[in-house]
């Protein structure tokens, strides 16, 4: 089955993906942003194999954890670790990130960047 069940992941929900991105989103920038909407695009309508969905929901996960290398409460760095993860994992995947994937991304983004 190519299928992952991320409302009982230990490491990723929906639920603390957008909480995440709602707070965080000017923080960590527009492009990381992009790039997170388009991995958890991946999961959920991808035409992904398995590995890559866990990848993507790997990188997620480390996104919303509360515990991270570089804490996020930390001036300036706090999130270079979450960009980086979420870059590499974009950069990993970029195969099953599909031209319609950027788009609909992209089309998501105004709700989560409100300045």
């Amino acid at each position: 089955m190519n299928t992952i069940d991320m409302q009982n992941s230990d490491e990723f929900s929906d639920e603390g993906f957008w909480a995440k991105i709602r707070e965080y989103a000017k923080k960590i920038g527009s492009e990381t942003v992009h790039k997170a909407i388009c991995l958890w695009l991946v999961i959920k309508e991808g035409n992904a194999p398995l590995w890559a969905k866990s990848t993507a929901v790997g990188a997620l996960g480390y996104l919303i954890s509360p515990l991270d290398v570089v804490p996020d409460l930390t001036p300036f760095v706090g999130y270079s670790d979450d960009i980086a993860v979420i870059a590499a994992a974009f950069t990993l995947l970029a195969v099953y990130i599909t031209e319609e994937i950027r788009i609909k991304a992209k089309r998501m983004m105004p709700q989560w960047l409100r300045y």
